[in-house]
């Protein structure tokens, strides 16, 4: 199943995709991104692979508000000082890495003890993510250590129908991946 989606009105068939363990692509605030349900380990395994990414990197997790992402984050160990700046740059391109819980699956967070949680303000990413009920998976369309697809055309040459679903749309405008930034320290990590 190869489907593409020009219009936010049909990203329901994306969100089916997703509950059926399928891995997505979708236009993020600077590039194409994979995506999947992070709590289906197969899914993230198919992608992991697809994209010839080792497990132990750790992925990041999109949403559309941060209460999707309260399931997998020790909100309880956000430093107080540190609570200002982070939700003060959500919804928007950085990406935050967070305590995660001793239950998040460790397919998400790899070696760490944390997960990377971004809460985008690109309005398709925020409807998949509202019509599946939680966050998905984010990570470049690209194979591991090359340039990002920053077309839906270009994805598909990557990838052809190893994904099953390609949600149309524009980029969000911005011309670099998301920053991402150390919550216990707020140390630039990426950017």
């Amino acid at each position: 199943m190869n489907k593409e989606s020009n219009s936010q009105s049909l990203a329901y068939t994306a969100v089916e995709a997703l509950a059926g363990g399928e891995v997505i692509c979708y236009p993020t605030e600077a590039i194409f991104g994979l995506g999947c349900d992070p709590d289906n380990q197969k899914a993230v395994d198919t992608l992991l692979a697809l994209k010839q990414r080792p497990v132990d990197k750790g992925l990041i997790l999109i949403a559309d508000n941060y209460a999707q992402c309260l399931r997998y984050i020790d909100d309880a160990k956000i430093p107080m000082d540190k609570r200002a700046d982070i939700f003060s740059s959500w919804p928007g391109p950085v990406t935050w890495v967070l305590p995660a819980k001793a239950s998040t699956p460790k397919w998400l967070t790899g070696q760490h003890s944390t997960l990377a949680i971004r809460i985008t303000a690109h309005p398709i990413v925020k409807q998949l993510c509202r019509e599946f009920g939680k966050p998905i998976v984010s990570t470049s369309a690209n194979f591991a250590g090359q340039s990002p697809a920053m077309s839906i055309e270009e994805a598909k040459r990557l990838f052809a129908d190893k994904v099953a679903f390609y949600v149309g749309g524009e980029l969000g405008g911005n011309t670099q991946p998301s920053i991402i930034k150390d919550a216990t320290t707020g140390k630039v990590i990426r950017g």
